[in-house]
C-alpha cells in the first residue's frame, strides 16, 4: 500500500481550513484545524496498537488494556477521532469534541496536561452560532475522515513526515497573513540559520525563552545525530505553547520542559530559587516590546538587570540580559533583533559596553530586509560566547546575500552556508566580513552600526556606449519638447497680463 506523504497531508489540511460558501479569520481558526490534526494522529496510534494487541492477545482482554496503558498516548474508543466522527450529525457538536478534549488531558497528564484548555470548540464568538458553527466543525471531520489521511506510523512516508507539514502549515498560514498581523512563527531559512550557528552538543541543554511554536528549538535539536539532548521553552501566549507541545510530538521529540508565563516578569525555569542554566539559549523575541515590566522589575530578584535597565518602551536589551543569565559558563546565545540594538544610545549604550567590555559578544550579523513575516526591517543575529578565546567581534553583513520571491525575501543554503563558514572561520571578506578588533569598537563608541566596520559596495554597472548615446539623443528631444512647451506658456501668459 501506498504510504502518507506530506504532500498528501498538506493538501488535505488546507482543504480543512476552508470551508465551501464560507470564511473564517484563518489566525483563529487554525488552532482548530491543528489540534483535530493531533487528534486524528494519536488516535491512528492508538488504532493500529489496539490492532496489534488484539491480534496477539485476543482471549485477554486485561493485557491488552495493560499494554494500552503504558503508551505514550492514553486513549480509550470514546477518546478517538472516529469517536468524535460519529457525533458529527449532533447539534451540540462542539460540546462533544470540547469533552472528548478533557478527557484525554486527563487520561495523560504527563504529556497532555492543559494542552487543549484554551481552545472551545463550542466558542460562538470564533465558530459562529449553532448552525454555522456546527457545519464548519462537520466539515472538518470530513476532510480529516479522507482514506488517503492515514497517521498510522506504519503508513507514515517517514517519521517526520508529520512535523515537516506541520511547519509548512505554520509557514504557509504566515505567509498568507503577511504583516497583517503578528505572528509567532520564525521563517525556516532564519531558523535553520541559527541553528547551524549554535552547533549544538550531544547532551546539550538548549533553551528559547520566548518559544512561539517551537520551531527554533526543534531546528537546533535536529542538528544532533543523536536524541540525547533536553528542550526548554516559555511563552506568554497558552494556545501557542500548545501548539509548540503538539510540533515537538509531531517530530517525536519528548524529552522537554515548556512553561506558560512571562519570561521576563514570571521566568518558570527556576532551580533552588536561582534561573536555571543552559548550554545554548536562542531566541526570536517580539523586537522592541513596550511595557516588559522594567517598573515591577527594578529589584529582580534573579539580579539580570545588574548590567543595566533596559528603558520600560524598548524590551530588546531586557531578553538579552534575561537570555545571558540563564547562560551557563561554557554556553552559547543567538538572538534575533531589530538594527537599534546596535547603535541606541543611554540605558541600551550602557547595556552594550558592558557586554563588550566582558568579552561576551562573539558576532553581529546583518540580515536583510523583508525576511520575517510581519515586519520588513532588516534584522541582526548577536551570537554571544562564554569561551571566546579572543577580544575581537566578527562582523557579516549578510544584508543583500537573499533570493526575492514574491513578496517574501528568502535565504538559500548557499547563502546560510556562506554565513555559517564565515563565523566558523572568522575570515574576513571584502564587503562582507570583518574581524573587529576591541579597539576599533572603542574607537566607534562601542557603536556596532555594521556599516563601520564593512564598507558598502554596489558593483556598478557599465552601459554601452551606442545606449549612452541614444538615452542622450532621447534626453535632448524631450527637452526641447519641454522648451518649447515652456515658451508657449509664458506667451500666453504675458498677452493675458496685457490684457488685464
Amino acid at each position: 500500500m501506498s504510504k502518507t506523504t506530506q504532500q498528501t497531508i498538506d493538501v488535505i489540511v488546507w482543504q480543512a481550513c476552508y470551508t465551501p460558501n464560507d470564511t473564517i479569520n484563518l489566525s483563529h481558526y487554525k488552532d482548530y484545524v491543528l489540534t483535530m490534526l493531533f487528534i486524528k494522529y494519536i488516535s491512528d496510534i492508538y488504532k493500529e496498537k489496539l490492532q496489534e494487541l488484539e491480534e496477539k492477545y485476543s482471549d485477554n482482554p486485561q493485557r491488552i488494556e495493560r499494554s494500552l496503558q503504558r503508551e505514550r498516548f492514553k486513549l480509550s474508543k470514546d477518546t478517538t477521532f472516529e469517536y468524535v466522527l460519529q457525533h458529527k450529525e449532533s447539534e451540540h457538536l462542539g460540546e462533544i469534541i470540547n469533552k472528548v478534549l478533557e478527557k484525554i488531558e486527563i487520561n495523560n497528564p504527563e504529556n497532555l496536561a492543559n494542552i487543549f484548555s484554551n481552545l472551545d470548540f463550542n466558542n460562538e464568538t470564533l465558530l459562529g452560532k449553532t448552525k454555522k458553527r456546527n457545519a464548519r466543525l462537520k466539515h472538518l471531520l470530513e476532510s480529516f475522515n479522507n482514506p488517503k489521511l492515514d497517521l498510522r506510523p506504519s503508513k507514515l512516508s517517514h517519521k517526520n513526515v508529520l512535523g515537516d507539514s506541520y511547519e509548512y502549515f505554520l509557514s504557509h498560514f504566515a505567509n498568507v497573513m503577511l504583516k497583517k498581523e503578528k505572528t509567532f512563527f520564525t521563517p525556516p531559512s532564519i531558523t535553520t540559520l541559527l541553528a547551524q550557528l549554535l552547533e549544538p552538543q550531544e547532551g546539550d541543554k538548549i533553551y528559547d525563552p520566548t518559544c512561539g511554536s517551537g520551531t527554533l528549538l526543534i531546528k537546533t535539536a535536529q542538528e544532533l545525530t543523536t536524541a540525547n539532548f533536553r528542550l526548554y521553552g516559555q511563552d506568554t501566549n497558552a494556545q501557542t505553547l500548545a501548539l509548540c507541545k503538539i510540533n515537538m510530538f509531531f517530530h517525536n521529540i519528548y524529552d522537554t520542559q515548556l512553561e506558560w508565563g512571562d519570561t521576563l516578569t514570571h521566568p518558570l525555569h527556576v532551580e533552588d530559587g536561582k534561573l536555571k542554566t543552559f548550554d545554548i539559549v536562542l531566541a526570536h523575541p517580539p523586537f522592541s516590546l513596550d511595557n516588559w515590566g522594567a517598573k515591577d522589575l527594578k529589584e529582580d530578584q534573579y539580579k539580570r538587570f545588574e548590567r543595566g535597565m533596559p528603558p520600560k518602551s524598548k524590551g530588546d536589551y531586557a531578553f538579552v540580559l534575561h537570555m545571558l543569565a540563564t547562560l551557563n559558563e561554557r554556553g552559547k546565545m543567538g538572538i534575533i533583533l531589530p538594527h537599534g540594538v546596535l547603535f541606541r544610545g543611554a540605558s541600551e549604550g550602557k547595556i552594550r559596553k558592558q557586554l563588550i567590555d566582558e568579552n561576551l559578544l562573539d558576532a553581529v550579523i546583518g540580515l536583510p530586509a523583508n525576511l520575517l513575516f510581519d515586519t520588513n526591517i532588516p534584522t541582526c543575529i548577536l551570537l554571544f560566547n562564554k569561551q571566546k578565546t579572543t577580544t575581537n567581534i566578527l562582523f557579516i553583513d549578510a544584508s543583500h546575500t537573499f533570493t526575492k520571491e514574491k513578496n517574501q525575501n528568502i535565504l538559500h543554503k548557499e547563502h546560510i552556508h556562506n554565513i555559517v563558514e564565515t563565523y566558523k572561520e572568522k575570515k574576513e571578506s571584502l564587503h562582507y566580513a570583518h574581524y573587529a578588533t576591541l579597539q576599533e569598537i572603542q574607537t566607534n563608541n562601542y557603536n556596532l552600526n555594521i556599516a563601520r566596520y564593512i564598507e558598502t559596495f554596489e558593483e556598478c554597472q557599465i552601459t554601452p556606449l551606442e545606449d549612452t548615446k541614444k538615452d542622450i539623443e532621447h534626453i535632448e528631444k524631450e527637452l526641447k519638447q519641454v522648451q518649447i512647451q515652456l515658451a508657449k506658456l509664458l506667451e500666453d501668459y504675458e498677452v493675458q497680463r496685457r490684457e488685464n
